[in-house]
């Protein structure tokens, strides 16, 4: 239940026709499934905790504005804790994956919302924004633009965020997923995020320059057969996480780096994964870098 979900999104699951809204982003609309509710055009665990009587995706109200609000709260279901998740498409419940998002062709600077928050542990949640394009000449998805941060302390009254997009290229996208997550890798029992009036502001016309929270990147060797190393300086202290994602958004392996600070020498093993173009996401705690390999 802990796996991370952040990932890109299959080229077989987007629609071609594109959008300039986020579906149901003031979470107006719900639809009843037995004993429960879902927001319409949102993925969520509801259907793995029903059978426990536990629903950690519910219907607030009133909303800011509005009528509804979502709620997302880790609950202890038998001996562990499910985060409280939401993913703009569709959320595979076994691996706790997006599976797929929503059309979208735009090239906002920035997401925005309202948001309430507390965490009864140590482990923050997040709100992750990925727009992607597929690629028909590499036959796979590619990164166009993300956004992403680690809640800190708490939001106890309804609190506008907004959420810089960072560009790495200069196409427009053709999808976007958003996710949603109540608490971290370490999930506490009533643990919450609330959040409502979703929206994009403003208009990138290129890549944008901003600085990463790495330098001096370096991963080789690339082509790769066997294993991969990862040389680079962190900015500030953090947590880094590197995951390996396929070209229909499967997280084929993932390696928790721990907390590093300064220069890093890490090497990641990938002897068993099948040959072929993969995705590096190298997560950090408030934003994330992303690279190409090709193993041979």
């Amino acid at each position: 239940m802990k796996k991370s979900i952040f990932t890109f999104i299959a080229a077989t699951t987007i629609s071609v026709t594109a959008f300039a809204q986020i579906p149901n982003s003031g979470f107006e609309n719900w639809t009843a499934v037995g004993t429960y509710s879902v927001p319409n055009g949102w993925g969520t665990l509801n259907n793995t905790t029903t059978l426990a009587g536990v629903y950690t995706v519910t219907k607030g109200t009133p909303g800011s504005p509005g009528n509804a609000y979502l709620k997302l709260t880790s609950k202890t279901v038998g001996t562990g804790v499910v985060n409280g998740i939401a993913v703009s498409g569709i959320l595979d419940s076994m691996t706790m994956m997006p599976k797929s998002g929503f059309a979208y062709n735009m090239r906002p600077a920035n997401f925005t919302g309202k948001w309430q928050h507390m965490i009864y542990g140590s482990s923050q949640g997040s709100i992750q924004v990925t727009l992607t394009r597929w690629d028909s000449g590499l036959g796979m998805r590619m990164p166009v633009a993300s956004g992403n941060v680690t809640l800190s302390g708490m939001a106890m009254a309804w609190a506008n965020f907004t959420i810089p997009l960072t560009y790495t290229d200069g196409n427009n996208p053709d999808s976007c997923i958003i996710v949603m997550k109540a608490s971290g890798s370490n999930p506490t029992n009533n643990d919450y995020l609330w959040v409502d009036n979703l929206a994009f502001s403003g208009v990138v016309t290129g890549i944008e320059t901003q600085d990463s929270f790495l330098s001096n990147m370096a991963i080789f060797p690339n082509p790769t057969n066997s294993s991969i190393n990862f040389n680079f300086n962190l900015k500030t202290p953090q947590q880094i996480i590197v995951e390996i994602i396929d070209i229909n958004g499967k997280l084929i392996r993932s390696k928790n780096m721990g907390k590093i600070e300064g220069d890093t020498k890490q090497l990641m093993d990938l002897s068993g994964i099948t040959k072929g173009s993969y995705i590096v996401n190298i997560i950090g705690e408030f934003k994330t870098e992303t690279k190409k390999i090709i193993i041979e």
